[in-house]
Parts: C-alpha cells; structure tokens; sequence
C-alpha cells in the first residue's frame, strides 16, 4: 500500500531565510562585537602600505640610523658604553630564552604571553648595537679593505631587518650576537685600559668564544641534543669569530677606538701659542671655491718646497702612557710615490710618533712633511704601528717655475 507524501501549498509555504551566524563569544562566554569596516581613507592607507611595505622598511631603517648619527655621541662616553653593555646584556638572556623554549618545548605560563614578543625584541636590541657599531667602523675605517669590512656590517644591519633572515631563527641571530660582543669588547678593552693594541683585539674574540661556548654548554643541557646545539649555537657564534680574526690579519677591521678627524696638505705649519696650550697655523694656497680639497692637494712646488701633512687623531680620554718611559700608542706617517717605473712604493716613514694623550675635542694634532717632493701623484697615510690605517689623503705635485713673491691663506688647526 503506497503512502501518501504531504504537499505544501506553495501560497501557504513560507520562504526559508540562512540562519545568522552566531555571534563571536570571547573570553568569559560573553558577546563580543563585530568591528566595524574600516573607513575608505583608512583602507586605502593600509593597501598603500601593504604594496610598499618594503620601502617602508627601507625608509624606518635609513631613518634610525640617520637619527644614530646625529645623536651619538663620542665611542669612549661612558653612557653610551653603559646602555650598549645593557643592550648586550638583555640581548643575551634574550637568547638564551628563546633557544631554551623553542626547540619543540612550549615555554612556561608565565612566559607566553610575551613569548609572541620575543623576536621583535631580539631585533630591535640587535638594531640598536649594529647601528653604532656601523658607525664606529665607518668613522675608523680607511683605504679598500677596511670599507669592505664596512659594507658587510651596513649589510648585517640590513640583514637584521628583512622578514626572510628573521625566520632563519636563532642560527643567525646567535652569529650576529657574537660579532656584537666582539665589536663591544673590541672598543670597550682600548678605552678602559687605555692605549690600542691588536692583543686587546684578540682578547675581545676570546671573551666573546667563551660567551659562545658557554651559551652552547647550557643549551646542550637544556636539550639534550648536542648534534643540534652545535650545528644551531657553535657553529655560528664561533665560525663570525674565524671569520673576525681572519679579516683582521687581513687588515680590514678598522683600529677602533681611533679615528681620523681631519687631514690636509700644506706649504707650512707654525706652531704658535694658543689660549688652550700649543696651536698651529697652516699655510696654503688653495682657492676658496675648492671646498672638496684639503689644502693644497694640487701642491704647485718650487725648489726648496716642503709638503707637510697635517692631521688630527681622535682617541678617548684614557688614551696616555700607563707607566715611567712609556710614550704612548705610537703611529706611524707613511708617504707613497707612484713612479714611473716601479708604480706605487714607499717614499718615506715617520715612525718616532706617539698619541700621548686623547680626549681632546679637537684630537691629537700632528704633523710631518717631506722636501722637495717630485712631481706626480704621491699618497699619505696614518696607520697604527701594526699598519692598520687610520686615514689616507692622496695629493698631487706639479712644478711651479714662477719667482713672484707667494701670499699664503692661513687657516686654524
């Protein structure tokens, strides 16, 4: 027997509307609203932003460091020597929490609730040692190599900030935190003992391999994997350190603390007696409109003629002998001639040079000079006595077969 199937009149049926969604139930079981859509201006702020993102970065990160520059004050100032020690402090135990909590262990209660913070704040501690670091070796640094060495430290800053570096992990993070140990310690050392040495240098790669290796001791415990903690924590804090040390028997690591302030060519430097102690006056012919020339770096000589070099030399405060006879941290004045026939060779030494006090606004002032130098194109420069260059300046000699009487502009030095 067939069963009847009920009919629905189609006058009498009433539409079927979609169920609405339920409301979105936050902590406590209450109701939480719906936020509204964003307004048309703020939309299109936020897709301008997203398109651009990356010149966004650029444009934040050129700007942190401009505002570096402006504001740092001297390496060797005490509390700039503080807050980067305390920036490398917390950077440190950073580290060690987040290597502790992140290999397939969730961190405690009390810790996830900022745990989601933890790498926003690795890099901008990260951000705020490499900046001055960029800008101490950039105010030390002379010559090809030692510029070399500064590309690649502006470039771990830009590392530091691109999203693909960051989900590296803490693979580079440990690296980048054992090269700022070095280059913290590598300044710290000079300015507290007070003389530059390239002992001091290595001192600062020792302390920062025992940083590394203790780091990679604890993480070792913490997780019972020592094939892992060598590849992630050893590898890259010891490997910057080889690294370091072979850049530096290269000559390419700036001698920070020390940095040149300014250097010049001239026909003459007197010595005179200043409201502050020894001053100097240099002699010169240059035009006024020349600004980009030091001097007389276009050297018009006649017989007898003396090309004088003259530089001033930053060096922190506590730079001076430390015991009976010692004179100081001694430098070295080198002149290199391109001849002709044998290209560039060293022309002269002046080697009986030493820094015997810093700290002075204006820096250590000296000079030196050669006579009757031959025409064609020469180099100076100024390195520390295990020649690493402080500063360089090239100039160029030209006869002069004039006899008229010569009027030298004078400037302060």
């Amino acid at each position: 027997m067939a069963t009847a199937t009920p009919r629905i009149s189609e006058e009498t049926a009433a539409p079927v509307e979609p169920a609405e969604a339920p409301a979105p139930v936050g902590p406590l079981g209450l109701v939480s609203k719906v936020p509204a859509a964003h307004s048309p201006l703020k939309q299109r702020v936020r897709d301008f932003r997203a398109r651009h993102a990356k010149w966004e970065l650029a444009l934040f990160f050129f700007a942190s460091f401009a505002y570096d520059i402006a504001t740092l004050r001297r390496i060797d100032n005490w509390l700039v020597l503080t807050k980067q020690g305390v920036f490398l402090g917390v950077l440190g135990l950073l580290l060690l929490v987040e290597l502790r909590w992140s290999w397939d262990t969730e961190p405690p209660r009390w810790l996830a609730r900022v745990w989601r913070f933890r790498e926003d704040a690795l890099h901008f501690f990260l951000g705020g040692l490499l900046s001055p670091y960029t800008l101490f070796y950039f105010k030390s640094a002379s010559g090809l190599t030692a510029f070399l060495f500064l590309t690649g430290v502006f470039g771990l800053l830009v590392v530091n900030e691109l999203p693909r570096f960051r989900a590296l992990g803490p693979v580079v993070r440990v690296g980048l935190f054992s090269f700022c140990l070095t280059s913290y310690c590598a300044y710290l050392l000079p300015v507290v003992l007070g003389y530059y040495s390239g002992t001091l240098f290595m001192a600062s790669v020792g302390l920062s391999c025992v940083a590394t290796l203790l780091i990679t001791l604890l993480v070792r415990v913490w997780s019972g994997e020592g094939r892992r903690t060598l590849r992630h924590v050893a590898l890259p804090g010891l490997g910057i350190q080889g690294l370091l040390v072979a850049l530096y028997l290269l000559k390419a690591i700036p001698p920070v603390p020390l940095s040149m302030l300014s250097s010049g060519i001239y026909h003459g430097v007197e010595v005179v007696k200043g409201p502050r102690g020894k001053d100097y006056r240099l002699l010169h012919e240059r035009a006024e409109w020349r600004l980009w020339e030091r001097g007389d770096q276009d050297f018009r000589a006649r017989s007898g003629d003396r090309v004088y070099f003259f530089a001033s030399v930053f060096a922190p405060t506590s730079f001076k002998p430390q015991r009976a006879g010692d004179r100081g941290t001694r430098l070295v004045i080198r002149w290199y001639y391109d001849d002709p026939e044998k290209g560039w060779s060293q022309y002269h030494a002046y080697d009986d040079l030493y820094l015997e006090q810093g700290g002075r606004e204006r820096g250590f002032r000296t000079f030196a000079y050669v006579t009757n130098p031959r025409p064609g194109d020469w180099r100076v420069a100024m390195e520390t006595e295990d020649g690493r260059e402080i500063g360089r300046l090239s100039f160029t000699v030209s006869p002069d077969a004039s006899t008229a009487p010569r009027e030298f502009k004078v400037e302060a030095g």
